[in-house]
């Protein structure tokens, strides 16, 4: 499994979270039957730059917590996924704020927006009920051995 971690923020130890993210990749790799040479590249903003990205590449035009670009669009189950699966943006600010409203860690929380995106990257969305609860399935088997809603 391959990580790249890059902070854009001005905040400080982004990296801390490493450890964690290469828990819910393996994790990931044991539930979706990932390619153990999996790569994923996570690079973290502000509110100011999610915004920009949301709007140039979504057409949405506000902030939003996280987006995943990936490599391959996965839109069936059963599809082929690549090793090199794609990037996930991720907002600080955001995290904070969210995690402060859910009552639990900023840990907890970015694990938790982790955790989405590489759904996402894997072909997961959440367009429709159905497809939501499979999605929340898929993130509690792999988020909640290893950061619990208490960290």
């Amino acid at each position: 499994m391959e990580l790249n971690v890059i902070n854009h923020t001005r905040r400080k130890g982004q990296v801390k979270y490493r450890e964690v993210f290469l828990a819910i990749m393996e994790k990931a790799r044991e539930v979706l039957d990932l390619p153990p040479e999996s790569a994923v590249s996570v690079i973290f903003v502000g509110d100011r730059r999610m915004h920009q990205i949301n709007r140039d590449y979504r057409g949405v035009d506000r902030t939003t917590d996280v987006i995943s670009f990936a490599l391959a669009d996965n839109t069936e189950e059963n599809d082929y996924i690549p090793a090199e699966l794609g990037d996930i943006f991720i907002n600080v600010d955001a995290a904070q704020r969210q995690a402060e409203e859910y009552g639990h860690s900023v840990k907890r929380e970015t694990a938790f927006l982790f955790t989405h995106g590489l759904l996402h990257l894997c072909g997961f969305d959440h367009q429709n009920e159905e497809d939501e609860r499979k999605m929340i399935t898929y993130q509690k088997r792999i988020l909640d051995e290893i950061v619990s809603r208490q960290d």
